[in-house]
């Protein structure tokens, strides 16, 4: 998950890999977006033969995708990147619904397993997702469309139209940008609560909810900016109260209908004090936070995905009862990080040992490059018999790394 200095793809072919992968006329799947190690792995994991497009090209991305490409620039590079694999189908990841036309240029090409842009549109309106959630007794923040009249005393935000992860939000203070700038953001009241998300899987008229997760936004100890998702803790859902789980469901019915999504989908929220569960946005496609689920579980989320998305020979297999929880962190950059094979050892060691063979490191970027400031460096996983504890392991995990260099990657500090 690491930015480069590349401005040309790069390629590796199935010969490189030492791998002895099914027929690619059946088996074969695209998986492309700003971050898709998560799907690739868990489609290879699968018996899929997987072809990924992806701004990091990580080095775990490559050690199981038959054939990879690093995109420059993203996503313009993607139509033609994917044009090149074997047919199959493709599904998208890492906040590609925020570049529709991108999505129909592929998807005219190849079937898409996932939300057309025909769906995502009215799921990304806010105004239209306010009016749906709201009628369906559920809470929206009040939003606007301009300024005018906003307050500026820290209870509003100001936040991009087409979001991701959460950058580019901040508290509405005012400012003296001119009016054509607002054309790309929205001010919305804050929700006074913690912010979670909640994990769909929609198929059938059908949106059952199969996780959720207490984010973690900002983090310092993660280098993360305001607002910005850097990780969060897996909940079992069966776990949370009566009143929110009945929330959580009746909103797996609206993804459904009226809305027609299908395939995983993530749903941003916030839980006040009372219980009260506050729809932020949906993310109609796999998500982030969605890969402890299947560490926790053992679903096949790429084949519950495909299958969701009426594609054959796709089972997403047993599940198991969850033992204790599953956190991760998403790391940044302090400062311009040049990646040698000394970085990557250490980052490496301070992932320690697997857990039920789980690598406890992700994301791993490839030498010879050079991280700006603020851009992730790798991601880490930690397991703890309860979230608490899951989430103290995760952060001493991330606190134990400084390279070689000198240079820390993770500061000490709260």
């Amino acid at each position: 998950m690491a930015g480069a200095n590349n401005p040309r793809p790069s390629r590796r072919s199935r010969g490189e890999t030492g791998m002895t992968l099914p027929d690619p006329h059946d088996r074969a799947l695209v998986v492309a977006g700003a971050s898709a190690r998560a799907m690739v792995e868990s489609a290879a994991r699968a018996g899929r033969m997987v072809y990924a497009a992806d701004l990091f090209a990580d080095l775990d991305l490559r050690a199981v995708a038959s054939e990879w490409v690093r995109l420059r620039p993203y996503p313009d590079a993607l139509p033609a990147a994917v044009a090149a694999f074997p047919p199959g189908p493709w599904l998208y990841s890492g906040a590609l619904e925020n570049h529709l036309p991108v999505i129909e240029a592929i998807s005219r090409d190849r079937p898409l397993a996932g939300c057309d842009p025909a769906v995502v549109k009215p799921v990304r309106d806010p105004a239209t997702l306010a009016a749906v959630v709201r009628a369906a007794g559920l809470g929206f923040p009040e939003t606007r469309a301009d300024p005018v009249g906003v307050p500026r005393d820290g209870s509003w935000l100001a936040k991009p139209l087409r979001s991701a992860g959460g950058h580019g939000i901040a508290i509405w203070r005012g400012d003296d940008r001119p009016p054509a700038s607002t054309a790309a953001r929205v001010w919305q009241r804050r929700v006074r609560g913690r912010p979670w998300s909640a994990s769909y899987l929609v198929a059938a008229g059908d949106g059952r909810l199969i996780g959720a997760s207490r984010q973690l936004l900002g983090r310092r100890w993660c280098h993360a900016q305001p607002f910005a998702f850097c990780g969060c803790i897996d909940i079992d859902p069966e776990s949370l109260p009566a009143g929110i789980r009945d929330q959580l469901r009746r909103l797996g019915g609206l993804l459904a209908v009226p809305f027609g999504l299908a395939g995983l989908v993530g749903v941003d929220l916030v839980i006040d004090d009372g219980g009260r569960v506050h729809v932020i946005e949906v993310n109609p496609r796999p998500t982030a936070s969605m890969e402890l689920i299947e560490r926790a579980t053992g679903m096949s989320l790429a084949a519950a995905h495909l299958a969701a998305c009426g594609f054959p020979g796709s089972a997403p297999g047993p599940t198991r009862p969850r033992r204790g929880a599953w956190s991760k962190a998403i790391l940044f950059a302090v400062c311009d990080l040049v990646i040698d094979n000394d970085t990557v050892r250490a980052i490496r060691a301070a992932g320690g040992t697997p857990h039920e063979g789980w690598p406890p490191v992700a994301d791993l970027p490839a030498p010879p490059q050079t991280i700006p400031a603020g851009v992730p460096v790798c991601t880490f996983f930690a397991h703890g018999d309860s979230p608490p504890r899951s989430l103290a392991a995760l952060r001493r995990r991330v606190r134990s790394l400084s390279p070689p260099s000198g240079v820390p990657l993770a500061a000490h500090r709260r």
